[in-house]
């Protein structure tokens, strides 16, 4: 019983560092993908061929990659994040419909569709205790 106890405070206390650790892998991510996209810009660009003779085309190619590269930093360390999951749900969107308007690929859909949830998780949910929101919060 006493083991029992012991688990659950123990559990109560640290509930937030696996979301902390969730919402740092969501940036880790975002940012590497943003330096794929700048690295491999020919792959966005074929990404992007379904909606090539939309307006604005290019402003959403250009879009795209410092969009995960910035935000993918402000989501690791916490600092603006649900202004930052804002300011990626448009390409996370757009990433779930290119794999319906152009080719499908299984993987990336599933990897956008499972990155669309974690951010919509973190607009809801927030930075979390162990964030640079929280510290920031706290200075005050």
């Amino acid at each position: 019983m006493g083991t029992i106890k012991t688990l659950n405070k123990w559990a109560n206390a640290h509930t937030y560092i696996p979301l902390d650790l969730v919402r740092i892998a969501l940036g880790v991510f975002l940012f590497f993908k943003g330096i794929n996209f700048m690295a491999n810009s020919e792959m966005l660009m074929k990404l992007f061929e379904p909606f090539q003779n939309m307006a604005g085309g290019m402003i959403i190619i250009h879009y795209v990659a410092p969009a995960h590269f910035i935000g993918g930093i402000l989501i690791a360390f916490g600092l603006l994040t649900r202004w930052a999951i804002l300011a990626q749900l448009p390409v996370i969107i757009g990433a779930v419909v290119i794999n319906f308007a152009g080719e499908m690929n299984t993987g990336n859909l599933i990897m956008a569709l499972i990155t669309l949830f974690v951010c919509a998780f973190f607009l809801a949910y927030g930075s979390g205790k162990h964030s640079a929101d929280y510290y920031f919060k706290m200075q005050q």
